[in-house]
């Protein structure tokens, strides 16, 4: 025997264990867990929104082309961030998406087309509405800016900030960009030679973007009345900006001066839009315009007096190229309305093909469809939250999937479920069974099976607290730690050879063992659930975890007692039929087989 099993030969169980396995832990797992969610004061939400929904927002995507996998990535973001409020108990969370639909880009694309313009944003819209369904994302709306509810926000929206007196008329000379529809200071352009034509021209600094000098007549939001209290909020909310070094760009933006905003262009110009209420000669700028579904979703305008239970947004989630819009104008133009400002902006990078940026205009966008159908989706989703940036952007290929996918889920999770629950000597529910009733047996030298245990206890913990910074890739590595160090455990407590020996202390050793490794197991399947959800489904129903008993609240040792094959006949009769069913699915297949196609 190795020296872990000779240590586990006499194993019974210490005090600390003991108190662990105890019924009135048990009782007290639910309490446990939710006081932990609070014991760390910077990570606390304000008093008043523990008694709200959790909201939280993807960008609305621009329909001048189809969806690739950088729009599947900023969903998946948004949804794993739902998803673990839901798994907390928020079962009124909401996550909206949808579709960005006005504009000069739009207009054109469509003229392109030879389409009518309405028709060319149904197709794309119902694209991405169809990646939000394949990519299993649990949307509570899917908004679009032609949607009528959205043209009474938006039409009030300015009827508010005009009265208010934030908006007036002027000419306006500057920088424009076709492309990001938005003029851009003179500081934030500079010239560059453009490699496909060999010209020179003047561009956006931040986005490499063609602009020209364009002179226009039309109205202005005093975005330059709002650089103080911009700044003021930034330093009085650290966390308004994830990560920490776009919070520093932005407040350099803000801190070198804003110039007052063009909020609208000629219709003669720009036909496809809301036009500016009492004066058709104008529609409304598309970033004013698409930036105020985050509040159409909520019902707004709200009644008089009142506000709309989910506002304020916990977190929106958006890529790094528009912070700008998101960080400095919308801010700006909810100040202007006394409405409170989101919580927080989760800026991810992107995904590039060959080192270059993902993008419609260079046509490299990977297909998500295709993606997901040739690894799995879970498999997709489980590889662009582990190795997606937020602060670098991540290569795609299709190697690296591969790699992930045998790494993480096949020699990882798949194997250590494999090793605990086909082994045909042992079984998970003889060992809980057994561990459960010796809780009160004398203290053993037991340090390897303490430091599994505690570490199972503070992974929903660690886990926890990156989400809560707005980490979802840090919580997906430090649940996938617990994976990776229970197979390790699992290999030096050799299982295999403690069933040979008869003895009572090695029987202990392989009850504990198994038990420990089990519970590590569902533990880590509980946490995985926002982030592969199927398959998190189907391997509980593998270790006949309760459907009731799959909440955070669970993921922590000695708080279920019912699960494991064979399980008391009581606690069968509580399985519904449609998970019997999949049980039964469940022992035929594997749940993380081989891929048919590796490259």
């Amino acid at each position: 025997m190795n020296a872990s099993q000779l240590r586990a030969r006499a194993l019974l169980i210490d005090g600390r264990f003991s108190r662990l396995l105890s019924s009135s832990h048990v009782r007290k797992c639910t309490f446990q867990a939710r006081r932990a969610l609070h014991n760390v004061p910077h990570l606390q939400q304000a008093q008043s929104d523990r008694f709200r929904p959790y909201y939280v927002t993807s960008p609305i995507f621009y329909v001048n082309a189809e969806p690739h996998a950088g729009h599947l990535y900023t969903l998946l973001l948004t949804d794993v961030l739902k998803r673990w409020e839901v798994l907390k108990g928020d079962n009124q969370a909401s996550l909206l998406t949808g579709t960005d639909e006005h504009g000069m880009k739009v207009q054109k694309a469509a003229e392109s087309a030879a389409t009518a313009t309405k028709q060319f944003c149904d197709k794309h819209a119902t694209q991405f509405l169809d990646l939000a369904r394949a990519a299993n994302i649990s949307f509570d709306r899917f908004i679009r800016t032609t949607d009528p509810d959205h043209k009474v926000a938006v039409e009030h929206f300015w009827k508010q900030l005009k009265e208010r007196g934030y908006i007036y008329q002027s000419t306006h000379e500057g920088w424009y960009s076709v492309s990001d529809e938005t003029f851009y200071p003179e500081s934030q352009v500079h010239l560059v030679l453009e490699p496909s034509t060999g010209r020179k021209i003047y561009a956006s600094k931040e986005t490499g973007k063609e602009v020209e000098w364009t002179s226009e007549t039309n109205y202005h939001f005093r975005l330059s009345a709002f650089r103080d209290r911009l700044l003021e909020h930034y330093d009085q909310h650290p966390q308004f900006i994830v990560p920490s070094m776009r919070m520093n760009f932005i407040k350099k933006e803000v801190e070198a001066g804003l110039s007052d905003l063009s909020v609208s262009r000629p219709s003669s110009r720009l036909q496809w839009g809301i036009r500016v209420p009492d004066d058709d000669t104008q529609t409304i700028y598309v970033w004013l315009d698409a930036l105020i579904n985050y509040l159409t979703a909520t019902g707004y305008p709200y009644g008089e007096g009142g506000n709309h239970k989910l506002w304020p947004p916990n977190v929106q989630v958006i890529g790094k190229d528009i912070v700008r819009f998101h960080c400095i104008y919308w801010p700006a133009f909810l100040m202007a309305l006394d409405i409170p400002l989101p919580r927080a902006f989760l800026t991810h990078a992107h995904w590039t093909m060959g080192k270059a940026k993902m993008s419609k205009s260079l046509g490299n966008g990977v297909n998500p469809f295709l993606a997901i159908e040739r690894f799995g989706l879970d498999a997709i989703r489980y590889f662009m939250i582990h190795d997606g940036g937020i602060v670098d952007d991540a290569d795609y290929d299709n190697m690296f999937i591969v790699e992930k996918y045998k790494k993480g889920l096949q020699d990882g999770l798949g194997n250590l479920l494999t090793r605990i629950l086909r082994g045909r000597k042992w079984s998970i529910r003889t060992s809980l069974e057994q561990v459960m009733n010796n809780g009160s047996l004398k203290k053993p030298d037991s340090a390897r099976i303490q430091d599994m245990i505690e570490m199972i206890n503070s992974t929903a913990r660690s886990a926890d607290e990156a989400m809560q910074s707005v980490n979802p890739r840090s919580a997906l590595h430090n649940i996938m730690k617990l994976v990776y160090e229970t197979n390790k455990f699992f290999q030096e407590m050799a299982p295999w050879n403690l069933v040979k020996d008869d003895h009572p202390d090695s029987r202990e050793s392989l009850h504990m063992t198994i038990y420990t490794s089990a519970e590590a197991a569902r533990v880590a399947c509980i946490l995985l659930q926002p982030f592969m959800p199927n398959k998190m489904q189907q391997a509980l129903d593998h270790l006949h975890v309760l459907p009731d008993k799959r909440s955070f609240q669970m993921a922590e040792v000695g708080c279920d007692e019912t699960y494991g094959s064979g399980a008391s006949e009581a606690a069968h009769e509580k399985i519904p039929e449609n998970m019997k069913k999949r049980i039964r699915y469940a022992h035929d297949g594997v749940l993380f087989p081989p891929l048919l196609t590796e490259v």
